[in-house]
């Protein structure tokens, strides 16, 4: 039988892909929530700032915890099943955040249930294009939920001020915990395993055990190099992000220009996973993507490292975002061909883990390299750089993706 009789893709993908991809949103402006209102949110709830910020670093924490377990899950009952897990935690505890909104103890014990949800949702991208879509599809699949993850960050930072200065802290909370809760059931109900035919040959076929997986990949040179890009690239991201008013406060910048900047950052990210994902899947190629921006990266870090104007910096924040988070859907699904037949929730998962672990280290070195009177961030900035300058010759030895060079021959 020939490959075309035997595959098929399905127009229904095209709507697991999108309650999905909701999912991913929810998931991440429950994470963010408090970002834009860290004061407002430290002054209702009569605790320090620190205590505020500790809400959005639980998601971090439990990661680390959960990230294997939640891709053990996936990969031994199924992607309906993990994702309805994660689903599950998120709707409920988003709702139980919501009743209980008053009470600092009782939001902090529904936001670990929340972060508990999050991985078996993050892990599950690359998983759901292999189960749904053709090889030529996947890093656009891919790209998808992570540009509704910058949305869902996006959503956060801007409606959650307004809804606090509509209906308080209590109501913001319980219009989250509504429509999260009700995105959640969406995903839960439409979601499904797999469709009749599968999209390739090679989805048919059996993979490794999640432990076998485990080990097939940690085999891999390949993966290792792109467990340290996406170390330094996701840990930036994060290390950045988080510090973005400290960065520019010294030169003189006020929070709302710093916020401009941030938002800066974001919509370079949705642009850039957008426009290279689609140009990776239409070229058949992974690996110079990766390598591009990583390059692309650089001027974008000097930008924000020396930059006294505010122009320069909102454009070097662009440039950082559009290349660093490019590289986020066409790395995951770089990662899920480069070590099949091992799942792919687990090579997935093994990679956020690497950035999130990143994401705390260089939060606190950030603030640990502050130096002079106006504690100034430009040195851990030029360690970035250097840093991006070692993962650049790192990525000479990786190789491309066999899985697309056989889609390519093959055709």
């Amino acid at each position: 039988m020939s490959e075309t009789a035997a595959t098929r893709v399905y127009g229904y993908r095209w709507v697991v892909l999108g309650v999905f991809a909701l999912l991913n949103a929810l998931v991440q402006m429950n994470w963010i929530t408090f970002a834009a209102v860290t004061g407002d949110a430290s002054a209702f709830y009569d605790v320090s700032v620190l205590n505020i910020g500790l809400l959005s670093m639980i998601f971090m924490i439990v990661f680390i915890v959960m990230a294997v377990p939640a891709s053990w899950v996936i990969d031994t009952y199924g992607l309906r099943f993990g994702v309805g897990v994660g689903a599950a935690f998120t709707g409920v505890f988003a709702l139980m955040r919501g009743i209980f909104a008053d009470d600092y103890t009782m939001v902090v014990i529904a936001t670990v249930g929340l972060a508990i949800g999050q991985p078996f949702v993050m892990n599950a991208v690359t998983k759901v294009g292999a189960r749904w879509f053709a090889v030529t599809e996947r890093a656009t699949a891919a790209s998808v939920p992570s540009l509704a993850q910058f949305f869902g960050i996006i959503t956060a930072m801007v409606v959650t001020p307004i809804l606090v200065s509509s209906y308080g802290m209590e109501g913001m909370l319980r219009i989250y915990g509504l429509a999260t809760a009700v995105g959640a059931l969406a995903a839960i109900v439409l979601i499904r395993e797999r469709p009749p035919t599968p999209p390739s040959l090679v989805d048919a076929e059996e993979r490794f055990a999640v432990f076998t997986g485990l080990r097939h990949i940690f085999r891999q040179r390949d993966m290792w190099i792109l467990l340290v890009v996406f170390f330094v690239g996701l840990g930036m991201f994060n290390g950045i992000s988080t510090w973005i008013e400290q960065i520019v406060a010294p030169r003189g910048f006020d929070p709302e220009q710093a916020g401009l900047i941030g938002g800066s950052m974001l919509v370079g990210g949705i642009v850039g996973a957008a426009v290279i994902s689609v140009w990776s899947d239409h070229s058949r190629r992974r690996k110079p993507f990766l390598v591009m921006a990583l390059v692309g990266v650089l001027p974008g870090l000097v930008g924000l490292a020396f930059a006294g104007q505010l122009s320069i910096l909102l454009l070097a924040a662009f440039v950082f975002g559009f290349f660093l988070m490019s590289a986020y859907p066409v790395g995951m699904q770089y990662s899920a061909e480069v070590s099949y037949p091992a799942p792919e929730s687990t090579s997935q998962g093994l990679i956020i883990l690497a950035g999130q672990i990143a994401g705390i280290i260089f939060i606190f070195g950030m603030d640990a390299l502050r130096s002079g009177p106006d504690a100034s961030m430009t040195a851990s900035l030029v360690v970035f750089i250097v840093l991006t300058l070692a993962t650049i010759g790192l990525t000479a030895f990786m190789g491309e993706s066999p899985m697309i060079i056989a889609e390519r021959d093959r055709t």
